[in-house]
Order: C-alpha cells, then sequence, then structure tokens
C-alpha cells in the first residue's frame, strides 16, 4: 500500500465531497426565494441517502466481480471482506503497468462520492415542482438501477464499456451524461413549471451562484486529479487542465453570449465555468494544454447555445442540467477521442468514445423515464399546484430562506416610530 496516494485520494475524497453542499449553493442561488431551501436539500439529501446505499451494496454493485460486463455482484455487500489491510488498485484506463496500490477504504469513499454528486447534478432541472418525499424515493431508485450498473461499465474490470477502451477519465459518461439525460427523462415525466415561458425565473441571488461555482471549480481538482488514484505527472496534468479548460470555457460563453444577447452576464461566466468543468472530466488526463483549451472553448460556447433549446422543444429543464451537464459531458467524451496525445486517439478511439456515450444516453433514459413514471402514477411526483404556486419551502420544509414578515414587521414598526415622535413633542408643546 502507497501511504502517499492513499493520502492523496483521501483529500481529493474531501474535496469531492464539498462539491454536493457547492452544487446545492450553485442551484439554489438560480432558483427564486420561495424554492431556494428545497433546492439546497435536493442536492444536500444525496449525502444521507446515497452514502449509506453505497456501502449497504452500491459499491459491491459497481466494483466486485463482474456479471457479463453488466453489473457486479454482491460478494462486498455491507463491505465484507474489507479491511484496514485491503488495497484497490487504479481501475482508470491507460493506468500504469504497475497500478497505484491504495487502501481499500480510500477508494470505496471517494468512489462513494462521486455516486453521491450524480443525483444531485439532477436535481437542478426539477427545480420548484417536484415533492421532496417522491425526490428520495426516486434518488435512492436512480443509483440502484441506474447510476450502479453504469459505473460498473465505465470502470470496473470487465465492464463492457472499460474493455472496450472507452476513456472516462473521471465521470464524463459516468456521471454526467448520466445525469444530463437522466434529468431529460425525468422532467419529459413531472412536465413544465407553472408560468413556464411566461413568467419571469430569474435567479435570486447571483452572489450565491458565484460562492457555489467557485466551490464547485475548487473540489474538481479533487473530483479529477484524484480520479487518477495516485500522484505523479499525469495527475499534476489533469489538475492543470481541468484549470485551464474552465478558464477557455467562462470566455468562450461569454463571448457567444455578448454576440447573441448584448451582455456578459455573471450567471453566463458561472455557468461557463462549470460546462468547462465538465467537458474536461472525461479527457483531462489524455490531452495537453492545447487540447483543453479548444476542449474548454468550444463547449463553452456550445453549451451556451444548447441552453436556449429549452425555449424551442418545449421542455422545462429548470436550472439547464440538459444544457450544461449532458452537452457538455458528450462534447469532452467525444473530443477526446481526437485530441488524445497518449497514443489512443483517432478514428477508433472516436468510435468507442461515441459507443459510451450514446449507450448511456439510452439506457439511462429509458430507465429513468420508467422510475419517474412509477413514482408519479402511484405516490404522485408532482408537487400541487397549490403548492407550486405558493412556493414548495413551505410546503415541503416549514421552512423559508428568508424572513421577509419579520423584515417587513421591521420596516413598519421604524416607520411608525419616525411617525409618532414628532406628533408626542407636539402634544408635549
Amino acid at each position: 500500500m502507497n501511504g502517499t496516494d492513499t493520502g492523496f485520494v483521501l483529500i481529493s475524497a474531501a474535496l469531492v465531497m464539498v462539491m454536493t453542499p457547492g452544487l446545492a449553493l450553485f442551484y439554489g442561488g438560480m432558483v427564486r426565494a420561495k424554492s431556494v431551501l428545497n433546492m439546497l436539500m435536493m442536492s444536500f439529501i444525496s449525502l444521507g441517502i446515497v452514502s449509506i446505499l453505497w456501502v449497504l451494496y452500491g459499491y459491491s454493485l459497481a466494483f466486485s466481480g463482474d456479471a457479463g460486463g453488466f453489473i457486479g455482484n454482491l460478494d462486498a455487500i455491507g463491505l465484507k471482506g474489507i479491511d484496514i489491510a485491503s488495497t484497490a488498485d487504479s481501475f482508470v484506463l491507460g493506468a500504469n503497468d504497475e497500478p497505484h496500490k491504495i487502501a481499500a477504504f480510500a477508494f470505496i469513499l471517494f468512489q462513494m462520492l462521486f455516486a453521491v454528486i450524480t443525483p444531485a447534478l439532477m436535481s437542478g432541472a426539477l427545480a420548484d415542482r417536484v415533492k421532496f418525499g417522491a425526490w428520495m424515493i426516486f434518488v435512492a431508485l436512480w443509483v440502484t438501477l441506474v447510476y450502479f450498473p453504469v459505473a460498473h461499465w465505465v470502470w470496473a474490470p470487465g465492464g463492457w464499456l472499460f474493455e472496450m477502451g472507452v476513456i472516462d477519465f473521471a465521470g464524463g459518461t459516468a456521471v454526467h451524461i448520466n445525469a444530463g439525460i437522466g434529468a431529460l427523462a425525468a422532467v419529459l415525466v413531472v412536465g413544465k413549471r407553472i408560468g413556464f415561458k411566461k413568467d419571469p425565473m430569474r435567479p435570486h441571488s447571483l452572489p450565491l451562484v458565484m460562492i457555489g461555482t467557485a466551490l464547485l471549480w475548487f473540489g474538481w481538482f479533487g473530483f479529477n486529479a484524484g480520479s487518477w488514484l495516485g500522484v505523479d505527472g499525469t495527475t499534476a496534468r489533469m489538475a492543470i487542465n481541468t484549470q485551464i479548460a474552465t478558464a477557455a470555457a467562462i470566455i468562450g460563453w461569454l463571448i457567444y453570449e455578448r454576440i447573441r444577447h448584448g451582455a456578459f452576464t455573471t450567471l453566463g461566466a458561472c455557468s461557463g465555468a462549470v460546462a468547462g468543468l465538465v467537458a474536461i472530466t472525461p479527457s483531462g488526463g489524455h490531452v495537453n494544454a492545447f487540447g483543453a483549451i479548444l476542449i474548454g472553448i468550444v463547449a463553452g460556447a456550445v453549451c451556451s447555445w444548447a441552453v436556449s433549446l429549452k425555449y424551442k422543444l418545449g421542455y422545462d429543464d429548470s436550472l439547464d442540467v440538459v444544457g450544461v451537464h449532458l452537452v457538455g459531458g458528450v462534447l469532452g467524451t467525444l473530443m477526446v477521442g481526437f485530441l488524445a496525445t497518449d497514443g489512443v486517439g483517432g478514428l477508433d478511439q472516436f468510435g468507442k468514445q461515441a459507443t459510451g456515450a450514446f449507450s448511456v444516453m439510452g439506457y439511462t433514459f429509458v430507465v429513468t423515464w420508467i422510475i419517474a413514471f412509477v413514482i408519479q402514477k402511484t405516490i404522485g411526483f408532482r408537487a400541487s399546484e397549490e403548492d407550486e404556486v405558493s412556493g414548495v419551502d413551505q410546503a415541503m420544509h416549514a421552512e423559508t430562506a428568508y424572513d421577509f414578515t419579520s423584515a417587513t414587521q421591521s420596516h413598519i414598526s421604524s416607520t411608525t416610530s419616525s411617525v409618532a415622535a414628532p406628533v408626542s413633542k407636539k402634544v408635549e408643546a
């Protein structure tokens, strides 16, 4: 067991954990004030549900054994047979001939936090309009039937995409394409928000969005560089490519936004950063700096264009999960086929990348649609019209993010005092 590599993976896992509350803040700032807490909770609850399921059976299904290239087995259910002396090898395509040997518990924790954030990414598409209890059930079913099998396909020895040679360094297919296409299936079942394309639905707090973006960007170094599961030159290349692709995507998004809409917006800069982070995730360990810049520029511009598709095609993806995560994930996954500089690029690799991307899209869309449809027809996925209009914060959580009542009462009290004072003096006179 390599102590340095193990320590690095543990630190990276902590960085990935920060991404989920960072995502909550990013999404929370983008919704209207009446839905902020619900949006935060839809991300945050994933830390509770998925962490437990991962230990009970998720890790075993994803990484223990193999059944026909589709799923693992239950040999490691409840982490059975794993102790402090157990080790895990690097499961990244293109790993060194002598893979990094890290503590098995470090690998399990790191991969757990990938599983946690993936369904949380979908929550933004359903903002403002779903029952929180139904969302909890959806998360549990989705990670079991979708995420655990797809993670096995992509990252586990024996998984059919892994054995094919599909490059997914840190989650372009297993995380971002998976979440993006799942979000699309779910919104098609749940339907549009009341007032979609009619009422203004602007972000209530852009400073909150920027704080969330900063936390995501910070944590993404653990997400990407940590996926090498060790410390060497490839780790450093992934880290620097993460930074420069994200920077390039901000520029690409803002250029398109200025040409198309006439302004450089704060929301555009934040969304561009996330698009760049998504696109470099599958490819950053296999491209040089120029490849990373190209991926970032293209992802920023194309994702900026893609977020407008919901208005043309009529699906209500509240916070642009499809336009950023699905489109950005597909771009990064496909572009590495041509831009890889370590002997694995080319037309053949592009074909493998396309197979990986579109097979995940097909499987995840169908299974997610079924899960959402069953929930909708049984306990109901969609919140009531009354709850949606009044705000799901109060309806689902009996709380509000901002106490407007107290502020109004304070203002009235202050105004009354200032008016009453002269009257009092006049009486005394």
